[in-house]
């Protein structure tokens, strides 16, 4: 097996991306394609986000939303970016499911973290909240050096981005940055 070169444009979302990120985001989380591992099918039913939620996330002045285009300028990823004094909170994360598995979201991870080391001095703390249910994908950020902090949040369905199937609430993780 050959290692593929990967090398993403990770640039500030644009309006102009609401749209394509809307797919790109609800594909991730709500489909199942061959490659995807970070689908939550199985435990959340319906939308993820919607083009007035990302627009309106987009007009806070404390979220930043990167995303990653490939060498053929398609958005592949995003990243979202909540600051809150001396923490950021990653969420919005997704990669296309059709080539997941290949190290753009690690890739996307990287940058993300030493963006904020080097321009958001005050920062000391990642955070990201992660459904319980998904072992698997706990179990990568902590490879990544991100640890359950033992703080648990119920699912928010009143955020509107979709229903539980099953009982699930969220886990905090976080990763202490120097």
């Amino acid at each position: 097996m050959y290692k593929i070169e990967m090398s993403l444009n990770i640039r500030t979302a644009k309006t102009d991306d609401v749209e394509q990120l809307v797919k790109l985001v609800n594909l991730a989380y709500r489909a199942q394609a061959d490659r995807s591992w970070t689908t939550e099918k199985a435990f959340v039913d319906g939308t993820r986000i919607t083009k007035e939620q990302l627009s309106r996330d987009l007009n806070q002045s404390n979220f930043e939303l990167l995303v990653g285009e490939n060498e053929q300028g398609s958005l592949v990823g995003c990243i979202g970016l909540t600051f809150d004094n001396s923490s950021v909170e990653i969420g919005t994360f997704a990669i296309d499911p059709t080539i997941q598995n290949l190290g753009y979201g690690r890739e996307m991870l990287n940058y993300v973290e030493t963006y904020i080391t080097q321009n958001y001095s005050s920062v000391r703390r990642l955070i990201m909240y992660v459904l319980d249910v998904r072992t698997e994908l706990m179990a990568y950020y902590q490879r990544r050096g991100y640890q359950i902090t033992g703080l648990t949040e119920s699912y928010p369905i009143d955020a509107d981005v979709g229903q539980p199937l099953v009982p699930i609430q969220l886990i905090e993780m976080e990763k202490v940055i120097v």
